[in-house]
């Protein structure tokens, strides 16, 4: 038997954080098409079972168009079972708005709900879920009992915490799911792929976000396939599944003078870094410059931008001014450079920053974007 493991899909997210209207709009259709192209695979893969372990959905204000389709993936696809459990983005569950509920779907509520499978290789598989509420407390998790004879998988989406949380909902106490007879706990919330033991007999896991949606989601992201070798023995292993991945890059760029100079630095340090061009990249700029380096962030991202699917820079550069230069020098730019120096209120960095910009502007050059 096979099953599915998937979670904070996110469908209908705005993604206008760092895209244009236009590329926001692309990727909440890519990420969609992701989704579809899962359940695609599964069935070529024979999986029976479907795992959708809470934010299907980021919004209360779905598209009809991606309502529809996720309830023709579930319908066209009769041999899977999906299960899907809410998570704290689901406020608006799209299933309220459907006249007959698909055979094939499972769904949770605010108690323990638990629904057996048979799979094709006879093997028996329960599983187990429950949407967190503030109301619910400590006693959620007493009134979790389970046949310690089947397989148990329980789902559950929330930040995992090994101690209780007095006021929120969304954190799963994992001292208290021990020796429960959970075989494998499936998570959703956290948006990193990662696992851990829970007891001699369980393991955690948190299958990650399908696709990155922003560069705090940077990596590979997928699913989790579970599948059943033989009566006694399980195996998950993690399948990258995104259409794109996302890429902070750190290039020093010291000792630079002009924005060429940089340019050239931050090519070198992307080709090393062999990123697809479909993929997407903040590039943060950080070393030592000198107060009179010319850079302009602008015509860097413009240079850069055809590279690949959408890129970004962030300057953290800091900058180095030698004020024994200025010292002496009895010219208007002398005498701004040693008022500047001489405002205590002001830290060594912003002194450097309107060193810089007082500087160009009484050069007569344009200040950088």
């Amino acid at each position: 038997m096979k099953i599915i493991h998937c979670a904070d899909i996110h469908l209908d997210a705005r993604m206008t954080s760092n895209l244009d209207t236009v590329k926001a709009k692309e990727r909440r259709l890519e990420i969609l098409a992701t989704f579809l192209r899962m359940i695609e695979w599964a069935e070529k893969e024979e999986v029976e079972a479907v795992m959708i372990v809470g934010d299907l959905f980021d919004t209360s204000n779905i598209y009809a168009s991606t309502k529809n389709a996720i309830i023709n993936a579930v319908t066209s696809h009769p041999n899977i079972i999906f299960y899907y459990l809410n998570g704290n983005h689901d406020v608006s569950n799209f299933i309220h708005t459907m006249e007959v509920i698909p055979d094939n779907l499972r769904l949770f509520s605010n108690q323990w709900t638990s629904y057996e499978q048979i799979g094709q290789d006879g093997s028996r598989v329960v599983f187990t879920g429950v949407e967190l509420e503030n109301t619910q407390g400590e006693n959620i998790y007493d009134a979790l009992v389970l046949n310690h004879e089947a397989y148990n998988i329980v789902m559950l989406h929330g930040q995992q915490n090994k101690y209780a949380s007095k006021d929120k909902a969304e954190v799963i106490h994992l001292e208290a799911l021990k020796n429960k007879g959970i075989d494998y706990l499936a998570l959703g919330h956290v948006h990193e792929p990662s696992q851990g033991r829970l007891d001699n007999r369980a393991k955690w896991r948190y299958c990650g976000c399908l696709e990155g949606r922003g560069f705090d989601e940077c990596g590979e992201h997928g699913f989790v396939l579970l599948e059943c070798k033989n009566a006694n023995e399980w195996e998950d292993t993690f399948i990258p599944f995104a259409r794109r991945r996302l890429h902070t890059v750190t290039i020093d760029a010291s000792g630079s003078q002009t924005s060429p100079e940089i340019l050239t630095k931050i090519n070198k340090g992307l080709k090393e870094e062999q990123i697809p061009s479909g993929d997407l990249v903040k590039v943060v700029l950080t070393g030592t410059v000198d107060v009179n380096c010319e850079k302009n962030i602008v015509y860097l991202v413009t240079q850069l931008k055809e590279q690949f699917y959408y890129i970004k820079i962030y300057d953290e550069m800091k900058l180095r001014v030698d004020y024994s230069d200025y010292v002496n020098d009895v010219s208007l730019k002398g005498e701004y450079v040693r008022l500047v120096m001489g405002e205590t209120s002001l830290s060594e960095e912003e002194k450097a920053e309107l060193v810089r910009a007082g500087i160009q502007a009484l050069a007569g050059e344009a200040l950088d974007e």
